[in-house]
């Protein structure tokens, strides 16, 4: 018999982030049929995924994931992780596995059936595809993909629909570890796989990804439940301290998209303008009219960054109100003062770049409010081709602007005041995004492989 309603427990925005154990315990208490989290991003930039690194350490990782899966194995309902690992690569993914099969050990949890679903994607096949006309950039910032940026690209992800989690979860796993993912689709898929409608199920995941961040106060640190019903879903906060509201609610749904009701996905376009939110009355939000439709080429999101060069970078302050002034003139003559030394080096081998914070160091030239407070934060960066140049050049940068005799200066001493010493940090590689493409495929499982491991 199919199921009245579908309950979804969000622990955290972001595997590793925390979440109060209490109100997890909250969550587990309303019977939830699925645990899933969101575990990635590109939101931080290409580093993590061109590094192959982590987002957030092994311990906050772990101490989350022993929260989750101790209750869902007890419960005998799945656990989903999204994107693990924050990148979703190989690397990410299999860091992500041995953390969960250490938990596993520790906690003495047998009989669990573990699915790894890969998203890496060969080289030779987006080369193909690029060939064959069936690979474009995604949006007109990104640079066209070369021979060479492919091939200096360590790792290509594409992003997951609900397909191949759908496999899994027919094939009876009780983890599933999903290397990148569509964010809303681990939610979507563990709830369409029990006959939940595709447009509700998608709505719901785009909100829960980010788990209380819809509800007020919102916070990615915190559970929320979802409730799937025939045509609707409710989303409930687990702290008493937070409610949901039909504008906090229709808020998120506008969260991090292009267009104010038009969401892309894998083979997917989710239309949310006719939608309706009503307060339920108990700090709960119901959402109805939530619509969807296929698009006629299935197309998947590329991912892959490539290392471009290396950093140092320098925090100061700055409380001379003579300095602050004229504190842009004052740093493009420091430039030309570090440029005129090294005049032996090529230009094109390093930049120097100047961010004032308390001027215009968030939105810069759009900044419609220039006016400085009575201190600066100042960090100036060096990128150059090797760790070796950018230390120099940023050294010299640091001293130069650290002794320069700008007009009307009163005092010899020094124009900048510093909070860490050393105060040049050699920050390492910079990476880039090689690869923000869209490639087509014969459908949503075709480049997702899956392995099961029996514990």
């Amino acid at each position: 018999m199919a199921k009245e309603q579908f309950k979804i427990l969000a622990p955290c925005g972001m595997l590793g982030y925390g979440f109060p154990k209490a109100s997890f315990i909250r969550g587990m208490e309303c019977s939830p049929d699925a645990i899933v989290v969101d575990a990635g991003s590109t939101d931080a930039g290409p580093h993590k995924l061109g590094a192959g690194t982590a987002i957030v350490s092994k311990q906050a990782c772990k101490k989350d994931l022993e929260i989750m899966i101790t209750a869902g194995m007890k419960a005998r309902i799945p656990v989903i992780i999204g994107s693990a690992g924050g990148s979703g690569a190989k690397v990410h993914v299999e860091w992500t596995q041995s953390i969960i099969m250490e938990i596993l050990e520790e906690q003495g949890l047998h009989d669990i059936k573990v699915a790894t679903i890969w998203a890496d994607i060969p080289h030779e096949v987006v080369e193909a595809r690029l060939d064959e006309g069936k690979c474009e950039a995604l949006g007109l910032a990104v640079k066209p993909l070369t021979q060479d940026r492919l091939r200096s690209t360590p790792s290509i992800v594409a992003q997951m629909g609900h397909e191949p989690i759908i496999a899994a979860l027919q094939a009876e796993a009780d983890i599933i570890i999903c290397g990148r993912a569509y964010d809303p689709s681990p939610f979507a898929a563990v709830a369409m796989h029990h006959g939940f409608d595709t447009a509700l199920a998608y709505h719901l995941g785009k909100i829960l990804e980010c788990a209380a961040l819809c509800a007020d106060p919102g916070t990615t640190k915190d559970c929320m439940l979802g409730i799937l019903k025939k045509d609707s879903f409710i989303v409930k906060p687990l702290t008493e301290s937070r409610r949901c509201t039909a504008v906090s609610v229709a808020a998120h749904t506008f969260y991090e998209k292009d267009h104010p009701y038009i969401l892309h996905g894998p083979g997917l376009i989710l239309n949310l303008e006719h939608c309706v939110f009503t307060e339920i009355g108990d700090g709960s939000v119901e959402v109805r009219g939530s619509q969807i439709e296929t698009t006629p080429v299935y197309k998947i999101k590329l991912e892959g960054a490539m290392k471009v060069a290396y950093r140092t970078f320098v925090i100061a302050g700055v409380r001379d109100p003579l300095l602050i002034a004229r504190i842009e003139d004052v740093e493009a003559l420091v430039k030309q003062q570090v440029y005129d030394y090294y005049s032996e080096v090529p230009r094109e081998d390093y930049q120097i770049n100047f961010i004032n914070y308390g001027l215009n160091g968030v939105m810069g030239e759009l900044e419609p409010l220039p006016t400085p407070g009575h201190e600066l934060g100042i960090m100036f960066e060096v990128i150059a081709i090797t760790q070796e140049l950018a230390n120099t050049i940023c050294s010299s940068v640091r001293s130069t602007f650290l002794h320069y005799g700008y007009e009307g200066r009163k005092s010899t001493a020094g124009n900048l005041a510093f909070p860490f010493a050393p105060s040049d940090v050699p920050f390492g590689a910079v990476y880039e995004f090689s690869i923000y493409h869209l490639m087509e495929v014969a459908d949503g499982l075709e480049m997702f492989r899956c392995e099961y491991i029996e514990v």
